[in-house]
């Protein structure tokens, strides 16, 4: 959240960088992401947990304009990991196999850290990551939780978890992907952020996931290498001749409600009402955002 308590602003790209690497944390900010995730779970060796943590709470400590800054929890240490890296350059946290639950916990250290370093109260927001079956059961509570301002997957501990074994277009998890857009649009939500490409070698394969990923509803995506960075962010771009098209049907419309009428006509002959432009304004909110 922002110092008024406002939500961020919806981020394109999150890219993940190791909270143990300090060379790799301070040279993050020029990565081209929207936002960085700085790592303190599956990236960093459980005997380097607590100099990730030490890592990631000094550099924030300096930090000052950039991307925004997530750190992404240990789900079974969040108050040592929150105490470590709590500050006002903190836009948030990450919280892995989010239930209502940890949730919950997570809302109640966050209010204390705001007290501790004197930030307005829901100053710090939450990203949970759908990981577990419980958390996927539970998707609308998970994005109607406090503070939740973003809902991502992850799709290999799902995977896990369930016992499935996808094939290289993931087909066997577009419904877990299907329930996330659900629960986000029902919460009000932006829409969620869709899990990493570990083909960090295929750039051609990076497009074509996260253009599905962007005509299944979602509106960013996870990075696991800087490389893959510039990709995601113009995957989840408009193009100018979307913007262009977005802000023809939009005027169409508004010449045709001022002359009494709830629908127009495209210059091709579609219809245009109330669902088409509104499906127009959201690429328009999204060309004005930045992404």
């Amino acid at each position: 959240m922002t110092a008024a308590g406002t939500p961020p602003a919806p981020a394109r790209s999150y890219l993940y960088v190791p909270g143990d690497q300090p060379d790799k944390v301070a040279r993050a900010a020029a990565r081209g992401a929207d936002a960085c995730i700085l790592d303190l779970e599956d990236a960093v060796a459980p005997a380097n947990k607590p100099t990730a943590r030490a890592t990631v709470g000094a550099f924030l400590t300096d930090a000052t304009t950039g991307p925004q800054w997530w750190v992404r929890l240990n789900a079974d240490t969040p108050a040592a990991d929150i105490t470590a890296v709590a500050g006002p350059h903190l836009t948030g946290v990450v919280v892995p196999k989010a239930d209502v639950d940890l949730l919950a916990e997570v809302h109640r250290l966050l209010g204390d850290a705001e007290h501790d370093h004197d930030l307005p109260p829901g100053s710090l927001a939450i990203f949970a990551l759908l990981e577990t079956a419980g958390g996927v059961l539970r998707a609308d509570a998970v994005a109607a939780a406090p503070r939740v301002v973003r809902v991502g997957l992850g799709e290999a501990d799902l995977a896990a978890d369930l016992c499935l074994q996808p094939g290289p277009d993931k087909a066997e998890l577009w419904p877990l992907r299907s329930r996330a857009v659900l629960a986000c649009a029902a919460a009000g939500l932006t829409p969620p952020v869709g899990p990493t490409e570990t083909a960090l070698r295929d750039p051609d394969r990076l497009e074509a996931t996260s253009r599905l990923l962007l005509r299944q509803g979602f509106r960013g995506r996870t990075a696991i290498h800087p490389a893959q960075v510039p990709v995601v962010n113009r995957v989840f771009s408009p193009t100018d001749q979307e913007v262009a098209a977005a802000r023809d049907v939009v005027d169409r419309l508004a010449d045709a409600e001022r002359l009494g009428s709830g629908v127009a006509v495209t210059a091709d002959g579609r219809m245009i009402d109330a669902a088409v432009a509104r499906s127009a304004r959201e690429i328009l909110e999204r060309a004005a955002a930045g992404g």
